[in-house]
């Protein structure tokens, strides 16, 4: 597989503490990558050391195939772009001026492309309004849109969507699919909201401690995904003794409700049930999300 970015085992040390402890990681090419993991699990300082804010202490990575020392490297830079924790905006500026300030900063000969990157984020009809009258969804899209100034074919972004409003989250969502599916630009994100990487990644990294537990496909995360029979009942105590007889595995996601990892007989369910004084409400077949399989793979006494 042709793969844009590579880690192998990446270590990053801060005094005694270590944020990155042997990462390994692959980005293949064409790929919208999601890198999941708690708060301090090493996302952010894996990206910082990928865009050159940083430097290793152990291991290596390769960017198209460029080894983190190698000379090359910065010619291979140049085909990426990146948002890291914040836009990096000039907020008295215009987002065109935004734009013209990135140009010259990246020697690029000429602001002709300009109009067609605002409309490509959203931002065509913003004018002279400046930035610091933006709201945090167009900031964000201004962002993009400087991060794609040097018309990169790998996009790195550091919680895209957090702090959205829905709509917000919807326009970036959109933006995302739209620079992956019709300008084929690998796209690596780091994020907490697991919903909505789900919609969006084609491929997952789970890390952890600065590890990486697990690298799949989103094909390979479905079929992982646990299927269950999701069973609402009056009274989970009640169905707890009877799952406990049957010998189903089960888990109690609130006080009506419980995955059974298991198709039970309805008929039997329900004659049990009544025994123990408890109704059965409704029966459905339900698929484990993101959140339960990533909670399930590394833990889940910190939000991710």
């Amino acid at each position: 597989m042709d793969y844009v970015l590579t880690t192998e085992g990446l270590c990053k040390q801060y005094g005694k503490s270590r944020a990155l402890n042997g990462l390994s990681m692959h980005v293949p090419r064409g790929a919208i990558y999601g890198l999941v993991g708690k708060n301090g699990s090493g996302k952010t300082t894996l990206i910082r050391l990928v865009c050159g804010l940083q430097s290793p202490t152990a291991g290596s990575f390769t960017l198209y195939g460029v080894g983190n020392g190698d000379r090359a490297l910065t010619g291979a830079r140049r085909r990426m772009g990146a948002v890291v924790e914040t836009p990096a905006i000039y907020m008295d500026m215009s987002a065109e001026d935004n734009l013209k300030e990135q140009y010259r900063i990246l020697g690029l000969p000429s602001f002709d492309s300009i109009p067609e990157l605002l409309q490509l984020v959203g931002l065509e009809n913003t004018g002279k309004k400046k930035a610091r009258h933006f709201s945090l969804g167009m900031k964000q899209r201004l962002g993009i849109a400087i991060a794609l100034a040097g018309d990169p074919d790998f996009l790195v972004l550091d919680e895209p969507v957090n702090g959205l409003d829905p709509q917000g989250v919807i326009e970036i969502r959109e933006l995302i699919l739209k620079l992956n599916r019709e300008h084929q630009i690998t796209v690596l994100i780091s994020s907490h909201i697991l919903d909505e990487l789900s919609r969006l990644a084609t491929h997952y990294g789970f890390v952890d401690a600065g590890r990486m537990v697990k690298e799949l496909s989103a094909e390979e995360l479905e079929a992982a995904c646990r299927k269950c029979t999701r069973v609402e009942v009056s009274d989970t105590g009640a169905l707890s003794r009877v799952l406990d007889a049957m010998g189903l595995e089960y888990k109690i996601q609130g006080a009506r409700i419980a995955d059974v990892f298991a198709k039970p007989n309805v008929s039997t369910l329900v004659t049990a049930l009544s025994a123990e004084g408890c109704e059965l409400i409704s029966v459905a077949e339900h698929n484990e999300s993101l959140e339960s399989y990533f909670v399930g793979l590394v833990g889940g006494e910190r939000r991710a």
